[in-house]
């Protein structure tokens, strides 16, 4: 559960800026929309990291849908990445975007990343969403494949999020965690499990950041003002993540 207030979005007298990251298993909107797009307002991200958007007939209209909802728009990703999608609010300033298909191993669904560089004011932030494989030896290869691509955006502060499909002792877990900060562990808020709602016993679903970011705290948003226990258990079948950072000026 929530027990304190996490820090709401905002620029500092220094240049520096407060976000709010959201990331977020979204089981391409078969559930309770409205609850999930309920979740996602009250939680007043400025990024929201999608995985599992859907994919198939009208993929860009339920996502735009959902952003909406949700006051947000939607930035990348989708269908254009097997999933993985980014959401942003009109306070971002978007510099670029791209789509990522990794590749395919035959007989196991494709996974991608999407990825965008945005600022907040002079605050420069590069950011990807991913939902990595099921099977470990798949999901290793593509833990370093995120770590190339977040090295070669060109940018000094980033975050990374999604379903990783492995809990912290993971090897893929501990291989993200060796490079950049697991904000959970850097500063615990709110719930730690993210799976399953109705059961939550394991944390599948992180946010990362560079060693450059300040993480002011990130967990999942029990208990958060606007956030109900029902709306998170009909919203989807994983938990969210949600964290504060405090972005450097560039």
């Amino acid at each position: 559960m929530a027990t304190t207030d996490l820090p709401n979005s905002r620029t500092e007298p220094d240049g520096s800026a407060v976000v709010r990251v959201l990331s977020y298993n979204v089981r391409s909107l078969r559930d309770d929309t409205a609850a999930l797009a309920r979740v996602i307002t009250a939680c007043a991200p400025d990024l929201v990291l999608v995985q599992e958007a859907p994919r198939f007939f009208r993929w860009r209209k339920k996502l735009a849908r959902l952003a909406t909802a949700s006051g947000q728009v939607l930035l990348t990703g989708g269908a254009t990445t097997a999933g993985p999608a980014i959401l942003c609010t009109l306070r971002a300033t978007v510099e670029r975007t791209e789509d990522v298909l990794l590749p395919l191993t035959p007989g196991l669904h494709r996974r991608g990343l999407a990825t965008a560089v945005v600022r907040f004011g002079a605050a420069r932030l590069g950011v990807v969403s991913c939902h990595l494989s099921l099977r470990a030896d798949e999901r290793y290869a593509q833990g370093g494949m995120l770590l190339d691509r977040l090295a070669g955006m060109g940018v000094a502060h980033a975050v990374a999020g999604g379903d990783l499909n492995e809990r912290p002792d993971g090897r893929t877990f501990r291989l993200l965690a060796d490079s950049l900060q697991d904000c959970r562990t850097a500063a615990p808020w709110g719930g730690e499990y993210t799976s399953t709602p109705t059961d939550p016993h394991q944390r599948i679903d992180a946010l990362f950041a560079t060693p450059s970011v300040e993480v002011l705290g990130c967990g999942v948003p029990d208990g958060h003002p606007g956030v109900t226990g029902t709306d998170l258990r009909a919203a989807t079948d994983h938990l969210p993540v949600l964290a504060a950072l405090r972005i450097p000026a560039s």
